[in-house]
């Protein structure tokens, strides 16, 4: 079986850079899986995606799905590191989605994760720390990325938190808690 990290923090802590020296680390071909969409309309955030890119060696593969993880997941060889950025972009991409569906969706993915046979890091960045978004489609995005990252982390093998420049072992600093009772809406 594969080995899962999960790496989160807050903007712009190095979460997609402990991503990248972690998969530079395997000594496996790497395969990135990009949630993020172009929005030509936003200068600011093509030149963010851009950033990455260029962080990025050459010889590294490339996927770009929003929607459909566990497919891209599947797709890719199972010698290879997978570098999946980000879990939010995911999540946001299916505010729109059904609690029963949203809820299948993420059922389906943590299965993937206990069995995937790939090496595989996952980003995701850390919401719910300052104030509780005033209009409900905030809320939803706050509250099921919270549940997603908290059922991530319960079933991967390493999880890294980072913060003030570090990043923080948590398998190893912290306890886990029970999994969520509630379902992941």
């Amino acid at each position: 079986m594969g080995r899962t990290i999960l790496v989160t923090g807050a903007v712009r802590s190095g979460k997609s850079e402990w991503a990248e020296y972690l998969a530079f680390q395997s000594q496996r071909p790497v395969t990135y899986i990009a949630t993020a969409t172009e929005d030509p309309n936003d200068p600011e955030w093509v030149a963010r995606i851009q950033h990455h890119r260029d962080r990025r060696p050459a010889s590294w593969g490339f996927i770009a799905e929003s929607t459909q993880l566990t497919s891209a997941i599947q797709s890719v060889p199972q010698n290879h590191c997978i570098l999946l950025d980000s879990l939010g972009l995911w999540v946001a991409s299916h505010l729109e989605t059904e609690p029963s569906q949203w809820h299948h969706l993420t059922s389906e993915f943590l299965d993937l994760l206990r069995t995937t046979p790939q090496m595989m890091i996952l980003v995701a960045e850390e919401t719910g720390w300052g104030v509780v978004p005033a209009y409900p489609m905030g809320r939803m995005f706050r509250d099921r990325l919270g549940r997603l990252i908290r059922e991530v982390g319960l079933v991967v093998d390493e999880a890294y938190l980072l913060v003030g420049g570090h990043a923080l072992d948590l398998k190893h600093l912290g306890q886990p808690l029970p999994p969520v009772k509630d379902p992941l809406t």
